[in-house]
């Protein structure tokens, strides 16, 4: 392989994609760049404009005067890091998020009609070869914070969601197929009915593969949301995929209204319970029950969304 090689396929590739004209290619008024710091801002734990600098590699001036633009837009929010006083910290408005959305909505339509030209026989085989030129490319570095994917399930995620849940809490903790059930009819309650303004799904995507999901459910009790199967697997661990899975879960809940945050969970799940204690959720009870084969203590634990407490 030459450097001529690499660039006639950058060439074929980016006019594939549309590159070059992706403002009109997703009918917005952002080009590539806007839209990848607007990308950033909406999946990336880290939303200081140093970080943004350092994570796509941008000239300070022109990263500045993206924001400058966003915050003209009404996109953004830019305030006093809480890490470091000198640093400014770049949070997304409503409008920014729903922005971010219409963006990603359309880049997924876009993509989506791409790989509708491919038979499906042979996308395993794409799939296979755009993970390549991952994996040679990225020097064989770990993966980082940074190329998790927060997304919404596409087909075969839900099942997923059952038979990793299964497997990894027979692997770890013994349950039994009560468990897989239980899990089961939770999936499929949410398939076959959910309200998607209060309800939703983040499946955790790593190298084009799931690796960690949540829930958020409405709950019996009034305004009151439930976080429900935060699972993630035990190779991607590490990589703060559990705290954005339940942000995403709390910024939502927030967001839509909901005053409480509620889940059920049990003691011997000591690395969640870290994470829930970390978001601010508080024990409110617990007690000792058998289920899924094991003695178990049981635990409920809540969040107070309002900001006036701390729950009970």
């Amino acid at each position: 392989m030459t450097v001529q090689d690499i660039r006639a396929f950058n060439r074929f590739y980016t006019n594939v994609i549309g590159a070059l004209d992706y403002s009109r290619q997703l009918y917005a008024p952002y080009t590539l760049t806007e839209s990848r710091v607007l990308y950033e801002l909406a999946h990336s734990p880290r939303t200081d404009a140093a970080d943004l600098r350092a994570e796509l590699s941008l000239d300070a001036g022109y990263l500045s005067r993206i924001l400058n633009k966003f915050e003209q837009d009404g996109l953004i929010e830019r305030t006093t890091s809480h890490r470091d006083p000198r640093r400014r910290r770049v949070t997304l408005t409503a409008r920014g998020r729903e922005t971010a959305a219409l963006l990603a909505e359309r880049a997924d339509e876009s993509v989506g009609a791409l790989l509708a030209t491919v038979p499906s026989a042979d996308r395993p085989r794409l799939s296979e070869a755009m993970r390549t030129v991952r994996t040679l490319l990225s020097d064989g570095r770990p993966p980082r914070r940074e190329d998790v994917l927060l997304r919404e399930p596409g087909p075969g995620d839900l099942g997923w969601i059952v038979a990793r849940n299964a497997a990894l809490y027979a692997a770890e903790y013994g349950f039994n197929a009560d468990y897989e059930a239980l899990v089961a009819r939770i999936v499929a309650d949410f398939a076959e009915d959910h309200d998607p303004h209060l309800e939703r799904v983040w499946i955790a995507e790593l190298d084009g593969r799931p690796v960690g999901c949540v829930m958020c459910v409405r709950d019996e009790a009034p305004a009151t949301a439930r976080l429900r199967l935060l699972l993630v697997e035990p190779e991607a661990r590490g990589l703060g995929i559990g705290d954005r899975l339940v942000s995403a879960v709390v910024d939502f809940a927030r967001g839509v209204g909901y005053r409480d945050l509620v889940l059920w969970t049990n003691d011997v799940l000591t690395a969640a319970r870290r994470v829930y204690q970390r978001h601010g959720f508080v024990l409110a009870a617990e007690k000792p029950h058998r289920s899924f084969g094991k003695d178990l203590n049981g635990q409920d634990w809540r969040l107070d969304l309002t900001g006036t407490g701390t729950g009970t």
